[in-house]
């Protein structure tokens, strides 16, 4: 049996629509479950969608119960039973209740070397550092802020001329392989 996924996103799912392409071409041994988000507007939804996945959306209000909402995307997320949850650009911390049901079982992926550079600004922060050395890393999710234990990464140079877009860009190359590569070897229990 293929290793079962749920996905979670924010925004335009290009990391997840790298897993679906990986999936069809038989690169990734696992199969995308479901796909959940937390905004309604968030095109990775298309993506699933377009691909016959089913998908659900649990919004954290500004100002909501952010307990209620963490228990709330546990139990939608549990609803599928993956056997692995994956942040893929998903922009919103999880809570106790959520790494209680699946904490070990929830990597996410990040646009710098960590623990160089957590935050939502990672390739920012980098280049603002004057950093010859970039990349990316996939992890485990814990309780922190980018602080789980690392489970791959890849370099990218920093080129003279880089801007934040450029530096992102080629980032995202390596983290989209990177991502599939780790599943994989998830799957067959080397990680």
């Amino acid at each position: 049996m293929p290793m079962r996924l749920v996905v979670l996103v924010s925004g335009s799912g290009t990391l997840l629509q790298a897993l679906l392409d990986a999936v069809d071409s038989g690169d990734l041994d696992a199969t995308v479950v479901a796909v959940g988000a937390d905004r309604a507007d968030a095109y990775g939804l298309v993506r699933a969608e377009r691909a016959g996945i089913p998908t659900f959306v649990r919004q954290l209000v500004k100002g909501g119960d952010r307990a209620l909402w963490d228990a709330e995307l546990a139990a939608a997320v549990d609803a599928y039973q993956p056997d692995l949850v994956v942040s893929a650009g998903f922009m919103k911390l999880v809570g106790e209740t959520f790494l209680a049901r699946f904490g070990g079982r929830m990597i996410n992926t990040h646009p710098a070397l960590l623990p160089s550079f957590p935050g939502m600004h990672g390739v920012r922060d980098a280049l603002a550092h004057g950093v010859k050395v970039s990349g990316a890393t996939v992890f485990s999710v814990d309780a922190g802020v980018d602080t789980g234990e690392i489970l791959a990464q890849a370099a990218v140079p920093v080129l003279a001329d880089d801007t934040e877009e450029t530096l992102h860009e080629r980032i995202k190359v390596v983290e989209r392989q990177m991502l599939i590569d780790t599943i994989n070897h998830l799957s067959k229990g080397n990680l």
